[in-house]
């Protein structure tokens, strides 16, 4: 072969070979450490970059995108004295590729060592049942004490969780033990509560009740009393528009006697002085001689005291004493009806012989 033919194709090799090593391509949200003969030159960004062949090269190649780390349960004592198995997640970014590449030999493990003393710190000043309950607080003094410490070294911590707080298990059980009483706690109050208003709601209905059975009666009276006054009242003006004289409310109030003694639970009833002057005044009133002259006193009183066939005995203390309770007032009340019976058969006898005198008087 000839030499010009190999020394060019040599010379082609070397400056392919050449071109290879001075072009290098970056991706995106990466950046790569370049050092010149081991000391730092540049940091390449994303994109076509070239360098010196031979002369320079990458170091480190490193992710500026957010990046989530989470470290192991590690124990942290309480100032109750209590073991916690506590394990967190990390949000962080790398802000400065040549801090993060030369600060810090290993930034992952500095920053999980930073937040394990940083929490054996914080948790070391609080109790179990404040440090169930401030995890917020928590947080934000983990962020603060890493971004301050991470800031030199290139890195920005945006966000620190506490992902899991472990207590031992017997402190599990007792703050189930705990949680079940406060719960049954809660269920017995709010079921003696329901239970209240229950009884207060039934008590109110009763009452409404109550009330609206009253006012019922008391409007029911009130008509019923509205209803009397007014047929009184009818009654009243009847008799008073047709004059009727005493002849006419005798004859009533003997037919009213009766019903003295209508109700079962009468045991004793007084019959009225008067029943024997209504006798006599409706038996004067529609007798066969209307035109006879009243009868003296005298005769009043013996007619009174004579009995009537037999029938209208005579009331005295002796006969009243004899009698029992029971048997003077059925008694009395036989009488009575019978009385008005033969008053109204003589009253319809003296009608119907009136009748036809007082046609020949008016035809006459």
């Amino acid at each position: 072969m000839d030499p010009v033919v190999i020394v060019t194709l040599v010379a082609a090799l070397v400056v392919v070979f050449l071109f290879a090593a001075a072009v290098r391509i970056v991706p995106q949200a990466r950046r790569y450490n370049i050092e010149r003969f081991g000391r730092y030159r540049r940091t390449l960004q994303p994109g076509l970059n070239f360098v010196l062949p031979v002369a320079d090269r990458v170091n480190t190649k490193l992710d500026v995108r957010e990046q989530v780390y989470s470290s192991d349960p590690r124990p942290v004592i309480t100032e109750d004295n209590l073991v916690v198995n506590i394990d967190t997640v990390l949000y962080y970014q790398i802000t400065d590729p040549r801090a993060a590449a030369y600060e810090v030999a290993d930034y992952l493990q500095a920053i999980d060592q930073l937040t394990v003393t940083t929490l054996r710190n914080v948790i070391g000043s609080m109790d179990l049942e404040e440090t169930l309950t401030s995890r917020e607080e928590i947080n934000s003094r983990l962020r603060a004490v890493l971004d301050d410490a991470t800031g030199k070294w290139g890195i920005r911590v945006n966000r620190v969780e506490i992902k899991a707080i472990d207590p031992p298990a017997t402190i599990k059980e007792a703050m189930e033990k705990q949680m079940r009483a406060e719960r049954d706690k809660r269920a017995a109050i709010l079921h003696a509560e329901g239970e209240r208003q229950a009884k207060i709601l039934t008590a109110e209905g009763t009452r409404q009740k109550d009330i609206l059975e009253a006012q019922g009666a008391q409007q029911a009276m009130i008509l019923r009393a509205d209803g009397e006054a007014k047929a009184v009242e009818l009654v009243f003006q009847a008799v008073h528009r047709n004059n009727a004289d005493p002849k006419v409310l005798a004859y009533k109030y003997l037919e009213t006697l009766p019903h003295l003694a209508s109700s079962d639970n009468n045991t004793f009833w007084v019959i009225p002085g008067e029943l024997t002057e209504a006798v006599r005044t409706v038996t004067s009133a529609f007798g066969d001689q209307p035109t006879a002259s009243r009868p003296q006193p005298a005769q009043a009183e013996e007619a009174a005291d004579t009995p009537r066939d037999g029938r209208v005995p005579e009331l005295d203390a002796g006969s009243a004493v004899s009698l029992d309770a029971a048997t003077a007032a059925d008694e009395a009340g036989k009488q009575a009806a019978a009385a008005v019976s033969d008053a109204k058969a003589e009253a319809e006898a003296a009608m119907s012989t009136q009748v036809p005198r007082r046609g020949q008087t008016s035809g006459d």
